[in-house]
């Protein structure tokens, strides 16, 4: 199961449990005073933030888009766009996204946390199958330790990174999806807007109990919206 701790800025992250090797289970270590985490990978002694320097770097939100009415089982897309405007290269520029789960308090759950969205597909590249085969829900190269963050490395001055979730809604309702940017993943290098502000922003978003009806046009062969025969006035 994932732990949960408080980020530097006080944003709540999972991270990944690691693989159990050789009988021994590898943990992740966790600082309580400075939030930082050790032992990057399953196994490792090395601090996750040895390489990433300190400092603050200038970055802005150039699109921000995610469908405010969905509807259940119906794909949707979330996207944002990240540009440098600093004189400085971000090391790891990189979002957390909060409220794709929920926290449910039904008796003996193995894991409290449920979807409200599925992420199909995340930011960065597909990597390459070593064998031809059909993929399914490919995760995207951005993932990292922690269930929420994604980063897509280094951002350059004047340039932009895009990040995309593919997702599909499986719980109606309304509710708000927080996404938050950083300049890396240990809290050391900082995303900071014009004004000195965290960079972060989110969306209320209405989610349907069930799809729109759609029909197939039997003259043209298109989905047309609403059922068939359509209705007349």
């Amino acid at each position: 199961m994932p732990w949960r701790y408080a980020t530097p800025t006080g944003h709540p992250r999972w991270y990944r449990g690691c693989a159990v090797r050789g009988g021994h289970a590898f943990i992740v270590v966790l600082l309580t005073g400075a939030c930082t985490a050790l032992a990057v990978g399953c196994g490792g002694g090395a601090r996750q933030d040895a390489n990433e320097p300190t400092g603050t770097f200038a970055v802005e939100v150039v699109h921000a888009s995610f469908p405010l009415r969905q509807a259940i089982a119906r794909p949707a897309v979330l996207r944002l766009r990240v540009r440098n405007t600093g004189a400085n290269t971000a090391p790891n520029v990189a979002v957390t996204v909060d409220s794709f789960e929920y926290v449910s308090n039904y008796p003996e759950l193995a894991a409290n946390k449920r979807p409200i969205w599925v992420v199909e597909t995340g930011p960065g590249a597909i990597a390459k199958r070593p064998v031809q085969s059909a993929a399914v829900a490919p995760a995207g190269g951005g993932q990292t330790a922690y269930v929420n963050t994604w980063a897509l490395g280094p951002l350059a001055p004047g340039r932009a990174r895009t990040f995309t979730w593919h997702v599909v809604p499986v719980k109606a309702g309304v509710y708000t999806v927080h996404y938050t940017i950083a300049a890396g993943l240990s809290g050391k290098a900082r995303a900071l807007l014009a004004n000195g502000a965290i960079p972060h922003g989110h969306f209320t978003v209405a989610i349907a109990p069930q799809p729109p009806a759609k029909h197939v046009n039997p003259n043209t062969g298109q989905v047309a919206p609403g059922a068939y025969p359509p209705s007349t006035p």
